[in-house]
């Protein structure tokens, strides 16, 4: 006799373990995502046999369903994360969006590191003078690498290539060298050299390859009339004899400047063809005198007792006439400036080293 009842508790408790493995499958969805296909299957077949196709149509739409849904739910999160990890390692993807005023992604900005070429995309109020305070480097630099004809022919939306540093980009031709550039240039060869992207094809005679690039820090384009002068002002010093106190430092050579302090150079590049004597730009105690195969050639460093330190280097073969452990007074003679070392010419480089790091020499001397 057909029981109807226990029909019923039948299907009952086949419902019962249909929503308990439906549960499972959500649980087990959350927990382990990456695995979620392959145990999915599994599941299903199981269900399946089980069921022996009594459920299977409810069970695949609702799974279905449910899956869509957390498709839908999860799809912005999920985009946003794989577009983050690929911009953390892809060098394809260098320009960002920077938000100006009005919220617009109007400016690109490139996150290539220092040594690279930005792409910035003009806005609305935008001049050639405003974009070079932005990046640091000055209106020539931005005229000359776009082969603008006027600081009034930008406009919006228009992009501009963008400098690491104030100078020129060069293509070296058949036949050019450090020297030959740097002449048409009006610039110190020693700055292509110190300049950290600049390769060479022979690191010991800096010789060139035809078609590559160079950046010639402070370059003057050939031919080019030079708007912003400042920037180009050669400056001569020359030592101070008998200038003695504390936290003073006088110039340790005389020369003209040919390299200026820049995050790639911390220090300045005083010149002078005549071989001039080097002095201790302040009293102290010499920590370091002799041959630097890293590219100082023959250097000095002075311990000033005072949280300061100073680095003399390129100094000429046998010229050093102090030795680690000596103490020296301001003026006194370390050496003659000579161009041994990674140096193109005759000059001193000259660091200055305080509390905190590097700083600019031409702020504390006197």
């Amino acid at each position: 006799m057909f029981d109807l009842k226990e029909k019923i508790k039948g299907e009952l408790r086949l419902i019962s373990e249909f929503l308990k493995l439906q549960g499972v499958f959500l649980n087990r969805f959350f927990m382990s995502f990456l695995g979620w296909i392959e145990w999915l299957k599994v599941e299903l077949s199981k269900l399946m046999y089980r069921q022996r196709g009594r459920f299977s149509q409810s069970f695949i739409n609702v799974s279905v369903a449910v899956m869509f849904f957390l498709v839908i739910v999860f799809s912005g999160t999920l985009e946003s994360a794989i577009s983050n990890n690929g911009n953390e390692n892809s060098g394809s993807n260098y320009l960002l969006a920077a938000m100006n005023e009005a919220a617009a992604a109007d400016t690109l900005i490139s996150n290539l590191p220092k040594g690279e070429t930005t792409e910035y995309r003009v806005v609305e109020g935008d001049t050639v003078s405003s974009i070079a305070v932005k990046f640091g480097i000055n209106v020539d630099t931005i005229m000359w690498e776009n082969n603008l004809k006027s600081v009034d022919s930008i406009k919006p939306k228009q992009i501009l290539k963008i400098l690491p540093v104030v100078g020129v980009r060069h293509k070296v031709k058949r036949g050019e060298t450090i020297y030959s550039i740097a002449k048409d240039y009006q610039v110190d060869a020693q700055n292509i050299i110190d300049y950290p992207f600049n390769t060479f094809a022979n690191d010991e005679t800096f010789a060139l390859s035809a078609g590559q690039e160079l950046i010639i820090p402070d370059g003057i384009k050939p031919k080019e009339v030079v708007i912003d002068k400042t920037m180009y002002a050669t400056r001569t010093v020359a030592p101070i004899p008998g200038v003695v106190g504390e936290g003073n430092f006088m110039w340790p050579t005389s020369g003209n400047i040919t390299q200026k302090y820049y995050w790639y150079h911390q220090a300045v590049d005083i010149a002078n063809h005549s071989n001039p004597p080097i002095v201790a730009a302040q009293s102290g105690t010499v920590i370091t005198a002799g041959w630097n195969g890293g590219g100082y050639g023959n250097y000095v460093i002075i311990d000033h007792g005072n949280g300061y330190k100073t680095l003399y280097a390129h100094l000429l073969n046998n010229s050093i006439v102090v030795k680690p452990g000596q103490k020296v007074n301001q003026g006194q003679k370390l050496g003659t400036m000579g161009s041994t070392g990674r140096s193109t010419g005759t000059h001193l480089h000259f660091e200055v080293i305080g509390p905190n790091g590097k700083l600019n020499p031409l702020t504390v001397l006197k």
